[in-house]
């Protein structure tokens, strides 16, 4: 059930995932940091394919989102100018047990980590048709690992630990993008905020987070501490490593370069008949 603007009872339900990034950039939210105008905010931490699910119900007010996912949200929600995640030449990664070509995935078995995922939808950009099985995506090394997959798409900090692992990176989805895309970055993950909320609302939850993601890069060691309690066994070089991969200027302010990231990725997704034709990246107006 959605939540309500101040002063009409709910606290605002947010959602956003434990990954080391994402709890980083909300602990100024999550620890009454930060200036949130009178706002009040309930959090709810969830898998981002939960909180994708739950986002296509209408169930939260402000949530983190794959960029896939939200095409498929009716209209209903508008990107906040923060707290997004994008790939500045890395990205999501296909690991096999033995090394093969890219070109030879399209043979293989892939375990993906959900179906509303922007990295599902970049392998499809660079696939085309493949075999896949949707697996939570902390399992996706074991059934790489036992068989059951011939190769896993990897997100969140598998992407620093596969070699742990013994595996193979085939292809590392955001080198693709830089290529393809000439140089912009791939857009992942972005914040989100009912439209119906009203545009009073929706500028203050807009400018509280903006405060929250500047609070912890201001504050970086005691918000890694407390994103690292979730970095589901990162070590603090490489929890630092990864949280500075995806919180970068383009998370304090999507901007002139994360915007036409966000359409020439979408564009280039309707040509190809993978997400609704009308699909448009929709802002909090500032």
């Amino acid at each position: 059930m959605a939540g309500s603007p101040a002063g009409t009872g709910a606290p605002l339900v947010v959602g956003h995932s434990p990954d080391a990034d994402d709890a980083f950039m909300f602990y100024g939210l999550a620890r009454g940091l930060v200036d949130v105008e009178g706002l009040e905010f309930r959090h709810r931490i969830e898998d981002i394919e939960t909180l994708n699910r739950l986002a296509r119900a209408g169930a939260l007010d402000v949530t983190a989102v794959s960029l896939n996912a939200y095409t498929r949200l009716g209209g209903r929600y508008l990107i906040l100018n923060s707290g997004g995640s994008f790939g500045c030449g890395y990205g999501p990664i296909v690991v096999t047990r033995e090394p093969i070509t890219p070109e030879a995935l399209r043979s293989r078995r892939i375990a993906v980590p959900g179906l509303n995922t922007t990295a599902f939808l970049t392998l499809q950009l660079r696939l085309g048709s493949f075999d896949y099985i949707e697996v939570p995506f902390d399992r996706i090394f074991n059934y790489v690992a036992t068989g059951r997959a011939e190769a896993g798409l990897i997100i969140h900090e598998g992407q620093l630990t596969w070699r742990d692992e013994g595996f193979h990176c085939v292809l590392d989805l955001g080198c693709w993008w830089d290529e393809v895309a000439g140089g912009l970055p791939l857009p992942l993950g972005i914040n989100v905020v009912r439209r119906d909320l009203g545009p009073d609302v929706c500028r203050r939850v807009d400018r509280a987070l903006r405060r929250s993601v500047r609070y912890a890069v201001e504050h970086t060691d005691e918000a890694l501490a407390y994103a690292l309690r979730w970095g589901r066994g990162l070590d603090d070089a490489r929890g630092r490593r990864f949280v500075e991969m995806y919180v970068n200027e383009l998370t304090l302010e999507t901007g002139e370069r994360g915007r036409p990231a966000i359409e020439a990725f979408l564009a280039r997704a309707a040509e190809a008949g993978l997400i609704p034709l009308a699909a448009r990246a929709e802002f909090v107006a500032l």
